[in-house]
C-alpha cells in the first residue's frame, strides 16, 4: 500500500542528511517503508476499512513528512508494511522497513540490534482478565494459565517472573494481541498479561468490555519508541527532531487525546485513558531512554 504526498515547500530547517544509506535510498526512490502493527489498539492497526490507524501511525506519518521535507522531495511515497512481535525487528535489521512505529519496547538488549527513537509512550505491565475472575494481583495466578503475545517484552518478563517465584504459572502465547483477547475469552486462558495500555485497547474491541478489568501491581514500566537501523545517526536524527517537534508543540498531547479520550474506530469505544504524570514528562523533555523497571 502505498500513498504521494502533495508538493509542499520545505521548511528553513530542511535540509539533506548526507552520509546516511537510509535517507539517501529514500531520496534515490521517493519512498519510505513504514512498519506497522495489525491489532495495537490504539497505537497501530487497522480499522473497519482496513486502513491503517492509531496514535502511533500518526506519529509515523509526521517523521515522514519531516523526512520528506528534509530531503526536498516534491512527494514522498509511503509503502506501508505489516509487522508482527516476530519478525519486526528482523524487517529493521533487513532493510524491508526503515522505521517501525507501533508498541514497540526500547530496551537495552534490543539496543545491540537496532536503534530506537525519542520515547513515544510510557506504559507499565499488568494483567486483563475477567471482571469475576477473583484475580486482582500476579499472585493469584498460582496454577492458573496466562496468555502473552508472542516475542514481546511481556513473555519474557512473565516466564522469568514464573522462574523467579515457582508459581506454577501454564503460559500460552497468541501470535499478536488480538489472538492473546480471543485465548483469553475463550477460556483457555485465566489472564492476559501485556502493556496495560494495549490491554485497555484490546477491553475497548470486546464485546462487551464492562466484562474485564485491568487489574494487578505493574510488573515493570516500558518507554515504546520507533524503531530504525542501527548505525545511521543521521537518519535517526531527523527522527528524533520530528518527533521533539510533535511533543514540544502540543500536537502529541492533541494526539492522545484523540485515541485515548474520545470514542475510536472500529467500535467508537473511548478507552478514557488521562494523560499520564510519566508522559506529560515526556513530551516536555522528549528523551531516547529506556524505560527503568519498579
Amino acid at each position: 500500500m502505498g500513498v504521494a504526498w502533495a508538493m509542499a515547500a520545505p521548511g528553513p530547517a530542511a535540509a539533506d542528511a548526507p552520509g546516511s544509506p537510509t535517507l539517501e535510498r529514500i531520496a534515490a526512490t521517493a519512498t519510505i517503508s513504514l512498519g506497522h502493527r495489525e491489532s495495537s489498539v490504539p497505537f497501530s492497526y487497522y480499522d473497519e476499512k482496513h486502513q491503517v490507524v492509531g496514535y502511533s501511525h500518526e506519529l509515523a506519518l509526521r517523521v515522514a513528512e519531516a523526512v520528506r521535507q528534509s530531503l526536498r522531495l516534491p512527494a514522498l511515497t509511503i509503502r506501508l508494511v505489516p509487522v508482527t512481535s516476530h519478525n519486526r525487528m528482523p524487517l529493521v535489521i533487513n532493510g524491508t522497513v526503515d522505521l517501525e512505529c507501533g508498541s514497540t519496547t526500547h530496551t537495552i538488549e534490543r539496543e545491540a540490534q537496532v536503534a530506537f527513537s525519542h520515547s513515544i509512550f510510557i506504559v507499565s505491565t499488568r494483567l486483563l482478565v475477567a471482571a469475576d475472575s477473583g484475580i486482582r494481583d500476579f499472585p493469584d495466578l498460582a496454577g492458573k494459565t496466562v496468555v502473552v503475545t508472542a516475542g514481546t517484552q511481556a513473555e519474557r518478563l512473565l516466564r522469568r517472573w514464573i522462574e523467579q517465584q515457582s508459581a506454577g504459572v501454564h503460559v500460552l502465547a497468541g501470535k499478536d494481541h488480538g489472538d492473546s483477547f480471543r485465548l483469553l475469552a475463550s477460556g483457555r486462558a485465566a489472564a492476559f498479561m501485556m502493556d496495560d495500555a494495549l490491554l485497555y485497547g484490546e477491553r475497548a474491541k470486546a464485546r462487551r468490555p464492562a466484562d474485564w478489568q485491568v487489574v494487578g501491581t505493574p510488573m515493570s514500566y516500558e518507554a515504546y519508541a520507533c524503531m530504525l537501523r542501527a548505525g545511521d545517526p543521521a537518519f535517526k536524527r531527523v527522527v528524533d527532531d520530528a518527533l521533539a517537534r510533535v511533543m514540544r508543540s502540543g500536537e502529541a498531547r492533541r494526539l492522545h487525546e484523540r485515541w485515548f479520550r474520545q470514542p475510536i474506530p472500529p467500535r467508537g469505544v473511548n478507552l478514557d485513558w488521562p494523560l499520564s504524570d510519566a508522559l506529560a514528562a515526556l513530551y516536555r523533555e522528549p528523551n531516547d531512554r529506556p524505560a527503568e523497571r519498579p
